[in-house]
């Protein structure tokens, strides 16, 4: 999916949180989303999602507003992942079901990602005692598993291991390149902003301040600046 939002403006009273003139984001495209916390990250990945409707400007999806059959094919994930109580292998399944989906296929698709995302442990566990590290590999694989066309995550990898993060990470990339789906990714890891995405987006007080190759955007920022903010990870 294509993304393209222009002028656009979230305010909370007379507080201005998000400032946008113009900002795309190209199909099949990942992109990293940095800055400082309260920089507007969420705010703009809440309005693209749109759970957010409360703004002015213009976006279109695909040269489109936000519609049903867009919805349908495109997914956020949070920084705490919202499971359903049931076990890992409904979960994953939920998407699926609700797309109607056979039988066959379901099941075809939710053995790709057991094996993507080293779930054949906890296929059967309930969700409610899964470590976080185990909720946000589940999260993930709900997220993917019906090929959305856009895949947005917000700090998803935050707090866990180094080895749940490379698998994480691997599925981004997989997706995105099976599947030609287009990512936006909010991350403080310069790592892995080097390792998954191509192209990064600075934000700072609400606007865009550089949109680039990952490296060019990086090279142009102040090294003692970014390594406020960047880097809060556990590296690998």
């Amino acid at each position: 999916m294509n993304i393209t939002l222009h002028n656009i403006t979230k305010k909370y009273g007379d507080k201005t949180v998000l400032s946008i003139d113009q900002l795309e984001f190209k199909t099949g495209t990942v992109t990293g989303i940095i800055g400082p916390n309260g920089s507007g990250k969420s705010t703009l990945m809440r309005i693209i999602s749109g759970i957010d409707k409360e703004y002015t400007g213009c976006l279109n999806i695909d040269g489109h507003e936000i519609n049903q059959e867009i919805c349908k094919n495109m997914t956020l994930v949070f920084q705490k992942p919202y499971l359903i109580n049931t076990d890992v292998y409904n979960n994953i399944a939920y998407p699926l079901k609700i797309r109607g989906v056979s039988k066959l296929e379901m099941n075809r698709k939710i053995e790709n990602m057991i094996e993507l995302l080293q779930l054949k442990e906890i296929i059967r566990q309930s969700a409610r005692t899964l470590s976080g590290g185990e909720m946000q590999r589940v999260a993930l694989a709900r997220a993917i598993v019906f090929e959305p066309r856009l895949l947005l995550l917000d700090e998803p990898t935050s707090n866990i291991d180094p080895k749940t993060m490379q698998l994480m990470e691997s599925a981004i990339k997989y997706i995105n390149k099976c599947c030609n789906t287009t990512v936006v990714l909010v991350t403080h890891n310069i790592r892995q902003l080097r390792r998954v995405c191509t192209e990064a987006v600075f934000m700072q007080e609400g606007k865009v301040v550089e949109r680039d190759l990952v490296k060019d955007v990086l090279n142009r920022l102040d090294e003692d600046f970014i390594g406020d903010f960047l880097e809060k990870e556990l590296p690998i």
